[in-house]
């Protein structure tokens, strides 16, 4: 049996209405920068656990989305599906990596990604 690597969560998620206010809000409220990717787009870029706002109402989650880091997005995924895990968004390419998101046992939805 392969052993699992160990990943770390490297990325927040934040569902968001009006990301002009909240970008105000996190730079308010704690010194968060945000880099735009777009105009439904921002997320801090300090390479440690960094936060992005999802305003795209087609592509936000209902909650906030945790995001998992890994070496291997194949095996990570192949992981998941044995474990009991269902995919929610297939694998799919950006501009940091490629990800996909999945709905653990009890309902909640975590991203998987490999940067690249």
């Amino acid at each position: 049996m392969k052993e699992v690597q160990m990943a770390r969560l490297n990325y927040l998620e934040l569902p968001t209405a009006d990301i002009g206010a909240a970008k105000r809000f996190y730079a308010a409220a704690f010194g968060f920068d945000f880099v735009d990717f777009g105009p439904t787009y921002a997320a801090t870029t300090s390479g440690d656990t960094d936060v992005g706002l999802q305003a795209d109402g087609s592509e936000k989650t209902a909650a906030a989305l945790p995001v998992v880091e890994v070496e291997d997005l194949e095996a990570a995924l192949a992981a998941v599906e044995t474990a009991g895990g269902t995919v929610t968004r297939p694998i799919f390419a950006f501009p940091g990596g490629r990800r996909f998101q999945f709905t653990d046992p009890d309902g909640h939805e975590i991203g998987v990604v490999q940067p690249g």
